[in-house]
């Protein structure tokens, strides 16, 4: 049996973790590697003290474990950990030969944290609270004082006693990691997702190209137009810093005679029709254009970009661990604004260009623009182009699949205009009547915000959440869309209360199955949802409890408050457990198509939702093969229509 080393390390950089990432902090010239606890086995935790100067033996018998292919290496958050060593030891860190117990944690719905991991099992060693502390005391710059003797950093010679304890919380650290990694070892893991996770490591430790010339001239351009329209304001106003509430609130009362309570974006359309002069709505347009934050997504760019010219470390493995999809890191890709730019490319050549006076004459507002050119600064890599394509509508050929909607799979193997399609349901009508042009076009709105809200048991709330308002539809008929939608769904409707009833009868103690290879049962304290593709969605100790508002039990689970991000009892229900297991489901299709890319040699820089970003070598590969393999459903998905689209640029955009 292969011997398995646990592994924590402490380490020194100038560089923030938090803000910068993994691969910038161990690419600092200051970085260093300052403790090494690591446990083999079973035997006892030992602790490698190089900032002291330790070297032999264990720096010797480490390195010798470390290196061996044969040695599974495990960590919680071992992405950090492989990064560091591979710095510190010059030497690659293969993802296939470690094990992330983090990941293994999230997998059964528990914090992300070491600390609040061990704390919801309840472990009889926790993580040490002094940790803080001691890594702000010796793993950061520190401000030179007179106190310190003027000193920037904290060596283990300026408190040995903190530096003892130091050790034993690296130790402690180890000893957490291998008690909750044993704790949860028997729970049942697809090998699919031992293998995705690999995969992920491959796509962070590739990371994506930054075009550095847009990045730069970007925020020039912000820096000028934001000193232009604060020498407007100051001269305009009188004030010395206009984008201060306080005084802007002061300034208002005084000329407009405007008490003003907030000036915050929900309020600024009411206080422009309040204020009377020209000098007053100048002065809140300009404050409007200087609150926007378009160039955050661009230093966030800069702060995260490696000696290779790339940001690496973009996505975050089981990031949400309700569903295991991907969470965004550092830029956050998941959340980029859309590009609507009519000429895209002319707008990006003049930013980079420096011709700042043209854009803003053919362009209009700098800011918006610049937010229109975010995505457009992730680039291929030198002589590639990138491959962009995403799924079709994915969560509602899902949901349909799953509850087995036979009009709707009928729309999704055909011409898949669902909303369309969805509003002749809804409101009787021929879906030819419906399409742009049509006698009946403006009835699409209503099919599509029925569409996206309306499909996890969602009411007139989610309608609104979803822009029926914005979209022109009256609120008096928002009832009206989610009678008419269920009305037309009544197999997915169905498909609620049935996972909610599943799911009840779990907690009692039975073994449920549905539909599609769905099983409902609880073992050793966790309520388990069995997908389709046999990966396993976890509540942690689960319960019923009454819900007097609709007259029944309800169920109950400890997981992370997503507001919040408190760990606490959380409520749930039928609509509820459906967005769960569909948005799983889409999940586990994205994954198993992104690991039949990457056999056949597209390597995969990011993916954003339901979307990969191709690196793809010109002359090599095609759009066409690329639709074809995602069209293809996975062997446990038979009978699911997916569909994806797709096109090929010298730049990432939305098309």
């Amino acid at each position: 049996m292969a011997k398995i080393m646990a592994v924590d390390i402490e380490t020194y950089s100038s560089v923030d973790l938090v803000a910068s990432g993994v691969r910038p902090y161990s690419e600092a010239d200051d970085f260093e590697i300052l403790l090494i606890a690591y446990k083999v086995d079973d035997e006892p935790t030992q602790v490698i003290d190089l900032a002291g100067g330790d070297k032999l033996p264990g720096v010797t018998e480490f390195t010798a474990l470390l290196l061996d292919p044969d040695v599974l290496k495990t960590a919680y958050n071992a992405a950090f950990e492989r990064t560091c060593l591979a710095r510190w030891f010059q030497s690659p860190m293969p993802p296939e030969q470690w094990s992330c117990t983090m990941v293994l944690a999230s997998n059964l719905g528990l914090p992300g944290t070491l600390a609040g991991a061990g704390a919801a099992l309840g472990l009889d060693k926790q993580k040490m609270t002094e940790g803080k502390e001691l890594i702000q005391y010796f793993c950061k710059p520190c401000r030179p004082t007179k106190t310190n003797g003027g000193r920037t950093r904290n060596l283990p010679s300026d408190a040995p006693e903190k530096w003892e304890l130091f050790k034993k919380y690296n130790i402690r650290d180890v000893d957490v990691e291998v008690d909750i990694r044993q704790r949860l070892s028997g729970f049942f893991i697809p090998e699919a997702e031992r293998l995705a996770w690999q995969h992920d490591q491959h796509i962070n430790d590739l990371g994506v190209r930054v075009d550095q010339v847009l990045m730069h001239q970007a925020q020039e351009l912000s820096n000028q137009y934001n000193t232009r329209l604060m020498d407007e304001a100051k001269d305009l106003t009188g004030l010395d810093n206009p984008k201060s509430a306080p005084q802007v609130k002061r300034w208002l009362l005084e000329h407009e005679g405007i008490e003003v309570p907030s000036l915050n974006k929900e309020a600024m359309p009411e206080l422009m029709q309040q204020v009377k002069s020209p000098e007053a709505r100048r002065m809140l347009t300009i404050r409007s254009e200087l609150s926007k934050t378009s160039v955050t997504k661009y230093e966030a760019m800069e702060r995260g970009l490696c000696h290779d010219g790339r940001v690496h470390n973009l996505l975050q493995f089981y990031g949400a661990n309700r569903t295991g999809r991907w969470a965004g890191r550092l830029v956050q890709v998941q959340n980029l604004p859309q590009n609507k730019l009519k000429d895209l490319e002319l707008a990006r050549e003049l930013v980079r260009d420096g011709e700042f006076e043209l854009l803003e004459m053919a362009f209009g507002s700098p800011p918006f623009v610049l937010s229109q050119l975010i995505r457009t600064t992730f680039i291929p890599s030198e002589g590639c182009r990138f491959i962009v394509a995403d799924y079709s509508a994915i969560e509602a050929r899902v949901i349909a699949w799953l509850a087995g909607e036979p009009w709707v799979l009928e729309e999704f193997k055909g011409d898949g205009l669902i909303y369309e399609a969805t509003a002749a349901m809804m409101f009787h009508k021929v879906k030819n009547d419906i399409k742009k042009g049509g006698p009946h076009a403006d009835l699409r709105p209503k099919g599509k915000v029925a569409t996206l809200a309306c499909g996890y048991q969602g009411g007139v709330g989610a309608l609104k959440r979803m822009g029926a308002l914005e979209s022109g539809i009256p609120e008096e008929e928002l009832p009206g869309i989610v009678n008419r939608w269920r009305r037309a769904n009544p197999h997915i409707v169905r498909f609620w209360y049935d996972v909610e009833n599943a799911a009840i009868r779990a907690v009692q103690g039975e073994r449920v199955a549905l539909r599609h290879g769905l099983k409902f049962f609880c073992e050793r304290g966790y309520l388990f949802i069995q997908l389709p593709s046999g990966r396993r969605l976890a509540y942690f100790q689960p319960r019923l409890e009454p819900e007097p508002k609709f007259n029944k039990e309800g169920i109950t689970y400890m997981g992370v408050d997503q507001e919040k991000k408190t760990w606490s009892r959380q409520k749930t229900y039928g609509g509820k457990l459906v967005e769960n297991i569909v948005q799983a489901t889409a999940r586990d299709c994205l994954r198993d198509t992104m690991r039949a890319l990457w056999e056949v040699g597209y390597e995969i820089v990011f993916h954003v939702h339901d979307e990969v970003i191709i690196d793809a070598p010109k002359g090599q590969g095609s759009l066409e093969d690329v639709l074809e393999i995602m069209g293809h459903s996975p062997r446990w998905a038979f009978g699911l229509p997916l569909k994806a689209a797709g096109f090929e640029a010298p730049f990432y955009m939305k098309d």
